[in-house]
């Protein structure tokens, strides 16, 4: 089987939450749709569960019925342009297609009269944003709604994705969300903020622990979030943990420090908070499973940490140096932050390009740490179903 790697990009609703996720398998020149149907399925071990649907797209590869040789989980979604209902192929790929019944999503073009009129059932039409305005996506909402329901895809920045869900779109598949609105950066942190730093700064010191359990008592709000991480699915532990001494008891310090790190990212006040928190969930797993083999294991949570902090500045409001400041993080962590590579430099850099589409770049990067295909795809997904547990 071909290498084949697949980035991905969030679908976000009204309420600014990723409901799903669109994969893009890039096949390069050499592979088929057999090798993705292959890739797709040696990922079923890791498959995201829950209530988040998956969609799956062949990038500019086009579609081919082999595809449907896969088979695909119940929350999983295969996007499809009209093409392959147009032609004398036709008629054996309608009959594939309602023989194995697959989820649906149609990608709405020239040709997509045919594609509804042929009996299939799709659950989703997707537009793009690119192709059409506002006001022709305001008219085709109306008009494909008793086929599907309407999504945006390839949405570039927020304006234009309030535009679609005020056309009638009911999410929109981009990460407009991770670029500043252009509204002014505060200078310092908030008092909220602060207090976490404090207590995070007290932790990495290895402070007394009634020293770091009394600036806990100053948020209780604070408290009360670090125990529900620490007994979320996501951390995996075998019995409830009750207080801050008892977590010291089970967990240690450094782990303390890795899931404090989250509560200063859940400290954000933009209205993309829920987005921006996901995929910050998603980099951080994805960079400490990454790492395993490549660096010492003492590095893991530093990994994780990196990812997890990756979008401080748009979580928090403040530049990248700023936030940083007043935080006294290891040498390795600020280098990947602000830009100047360092150990975790490409772990970062591939966690990146990985919510690109540019397949070229994601196989560079993956072949710069020695990765194979399936040892990153099986990490993304692995990644994708952590940050999927630790929504709270």
């Amino acid at each position: 089987m071909h290498d084949v790697l697949i980035s991905r990009q969030p679908l976000v609703n009204r309420q600014s939450k990723i409901i799903a996720t669109r994969l893009t398998l890039h096949l390069g020149g050499k592979n088929s749709a057999a090798d993705a149907a292959q890739t797709l399925e040696a990922l079923s071990e890791v498959w995201p569960q829950g209530e988040k649907l998956v969609f799956i797209n062949c990038g500019k590869t086009p579609f081919d019925a082999e595809l449907l040789n896969w088979l695909a989980p119940e929350n999983a979604t295969i996007e499809l342009t009209s093409a392959p209902f147009v032609g004398e192929a036709a008629a054996a790929f309608v009959a594939a297609l309602q023989t194995r019944q697959p989820s649906l999503c149609l990608d709405f073009d020239a040709q997509a009269a045919q594609a509804v009129s042929s009996g299939v059932q799709f659950r989703f039409i997707a537009f793009d944003a690119k192709t059409f305005t506002p006001a022709q996506l305001k008219v085709l909402a109306t008009k494909t709604q008793p086929y599907g329901i309407g999504l945006a895809f390839n949405v570039e920045t927020a304006q234009e994705f309030q535009a679609c869900l005020d056309a009638g779109m009911n999410a929109a598949a981009s990460w407009f969300f991770k670029h500043p609105t252009g509204a002014p950066r505060a200078k310092t942190l908030n008092p909220g903020q602060a207090q976490i730093v404090r207590v995070l700064n007290l932790v990495r010191k290895n402070a007394d622990i009634k020293e770091i359990e009394t600036a806990l008592k100053h948020d209780v709000a604070l408290s009360y979030k670090l125990l529900r991480y620490i007994n979320s699915a996501g951390f995996g532990l075998s019995c409830e943990i009750q207080s801050f001494r008892h977590a010291v008891t089970i967990l240690g310090y450094e782990k303390l420090n890795k899931w404090l790190s989250l509560l200063l990212a859940t400290a954000s006040k933009d209205p993309m908070a829920p987005a921006l928190m996901h995929t910050a969930l998603t980099r951080a797993r994805l960079m400490e499973l990454l790492g395993h083999g490549l660096v010492e294991r003492s590095e893991y949570d530093n990994l994780f940490i990196t990812g997890a902090f990756s979008l401080l500045d748009a979580l928090l409001g403040v530049e990248m140096d700023q936030a940083l400041e007043a935080m006294h993080l290891p040498e390795p962590i600020c280098d990947a932050l602000l830009g100047r590579g360092g150990l975790y430099g490409p772990f970062l850099d591939l966690a990146i390009t990985s919510e690109g589409t540019d397949g070229e770049a994601l196989a560079e990067q993956v072949g710069m740490l020695g990765l194979s295909a399936e040892q990153f795809n099986r990490a993304q997904m692995q990644a994708l179903a952590f940050a999927d547990t630790m929504e709270l």
